[in-house]
């Protein structure tokens, strides 16, 4: 596998290397020892499927707070996304930063989500299924979000969101005294 450090500190944009042959290929798609050996959490509690039916569907931007705060690892089985994570942590370098990439079911790329950041995405076809695994197991009461279009942050999504729930359109405006420690 290959780690590519994003703009954001702690997270990766992880592509698999395939060894192909007149079958197809093989690649590895999670590796205990090389997580490990870029400082990352390798702990899996969960693993979540999410089905979306539109193109243009955006999810986020959501987080777990402590105790219950995860680490994510986003891949796109089925159709495309633009996966966004962003640095909600007090003491980081790249604190309000956000870094996005196209996760696809062909490019079989992956993004590493950190814990303190918040993570959403958009659709960018019909049909679209993203599987992710999580390093803790869901607590409704740590759940949080911020909202996907708020100024503070200047997500530049590649195209307008159509589809969005009522939960995220109504998640806060960020404010910078609210930064997540």
């Amino acid at each position: 596998m290959k780690f590519t450090e994003t703009a954001v500190q702690g997270g990766y944009l992880i592509e698999v290397e395939p060894r192909g042959d007149a079958r197809g290929f093989f690649a590895r798609g999670f590796c205990r020892r090389e997580f490990e050996a870029h400082g990352l959490n390798p702990n899996v509690a969960q693993a979540n499927l999410s089905f979306n039916r539109e193109k243009a569907t955006l999810r986020g931007m959501h987080f777990q707070a402590p105790p219950h705060a995860e680490n994510k690892l986003v891949r796109c089985t089925r159709g495309s996304i633009f996966d966004v994570a962003l640095d909600l942590r007090h003491d980081s370098p790249t604190a309000l930063r956000w870094a996005g990439v196209t996760l696809s079911a062909e490019n079989h790329s992956m993004l590493y989500i950190p814990e303190g950041c918040a993570h959403g995405y958009l659709t960018l076809e019909d049909d679209t299924e993203v599987f992710y695994l999580v390093s803790e197991f869901y607590a409704p009461d740590c759940e949080g979000g911020v909202l996907w279009n708020d100024p503070a942050f200047g997500i530049e999504w590649p195209i307008p969101p159509v589809v969005i729930s009522e939960r995220d359109r109504k998640h806060p405006l960020f404010e910078v005294s609210t930064l997540r420690k």
